[in-house]
């Protein structure tokens, strides 16, 4: 069953601000994913996480957690993925970010978001990658994490360069350009954790189990590009965010919002460069990380060479 059949009881069919006029158009032309026979179901504690309404005042951790989760999996509709990608636009605007054109303020709701969803963000182990994936071996199925990653990413920039575009020829109304970019750095950055996470599974190197040492775990991971060695101080359950670990994390947020402010244009240009950059930025992370991994398993006790 896929990630998409799994969530069909909690679909947000809400119509979507400002996609209205040419879904059919933007759809064909500028989203490359397309759903994967062997898509991902979503892990348990995702799938049963509820979901919040974009906009909604009530608005909570689990709720934007939920959406988050939502955005990671593999085989997302294209109006779908624009319909989770504006809940979170509306969930950030719940919690007062009204105007993220102050650089300072969208690194600031970035770096607390990424922290606050990575707990949220559905790992599966190796076992169950297994399942999912039978008949591949340990390079074949990372092989196959990883483009399924990249596809995630550059759907996530293929609808946010969308929606974006529109924006040039219409008023905006619910969503402006800051904002949608933010939550789609936000959106990208999580599916990338699943893949760090997942990577260290398949190389029998899990992360702590604990949310705030995952939280850690993975935020270190991906602001540093590299693997996490479990034989190195620091990385157990008494770990925590502390001030080098955000600096880290936000110097890294800033370079990648950055390259998606380059991706607003007019037309669809703006979805096709958003939807290129993060693939190709996915998958380099991926195979950066791969090649972490074997170097760092081939030095640890009892593991494969």
């Amino acid at each position: 069953m896929s990630e998409r059949s799994e969530r069909a009881g909690g679909t947000d069919r809400t119509p979507v601000p400002g996609t209205g006029p040419k879904p059919s158009t933007r759809e064909a032309t500028s989203d490359p994913v397309a759903p994967d026979p062997t898509s991902d179901p979503v892990a348990p504690e995702a799938a049963h996480t509820p979901s919040g309404e974009g906009g909604a005042g009530g608005d909570s951790g689990e709720e934007l957690g939920a959406t988050v989760a939502a955005l990671t999996a593999d085989d997302i509709a294209p109006a779908r993925r624009r319909q989770l990608l504006v809940r979170l636009v509306g969930q950030a605007r719940a919690r007062g970010i009204s105007d993220l054109f102050k650089p300072r303020a969208a690194l600031r709701w970035m770096t607390e978001t990424v922290a606050e969803v990575a707990p949220h963000v559905p790992i599966r182990d190796v076992a169950t990658l297994r399942r999912h994936f039978p008949g591949l071996d340990d390079d074949a199925l990372a092989d196959r994490l990883v483009r399924n990653a990249s596809r995630a990413t550059a759907g996530i920039g293929a609808a946010g360069g969308g929606v974006a575009a529109v924006e040039w020829a219409v008023t905006p109304t619910l969503l402006s350009a800051p904002v949608l970019l933010a939550a789609e750095t936000v959106a990208v950055v999580a599916i990338e954790l699943k893949l760090i996470g997942e990577l260290h599974e398949l190389h029998r190197m899990p992360l702590p189990t604990g949310g705030t040492a995952r939280t850690v775990a993975l935020v270190q991971s991906w602001a540093g590009q590299r693997g996490i060695n479990p034989m190195m101080p620091g990385v157990g359950v008494s770990a925590v965010l502390g001030t080098a670990a955000r600096r880290e994390l936000r110097d890294s947020l800033l370079r990648r919002f950055g390259r998606n402010l380059t991706t607003l244009g007019p037309f669809l240009t703006g979805a096709a460069v958003a939807g290129y950059l993060n693939r190709r930025a996915t998958r380099a992370l991926g195979e950066q990380l791969r090649k972490d991994l074997r170097h760092t398993a081939r030095g640890l006790p009892g593991k494969p060479t």
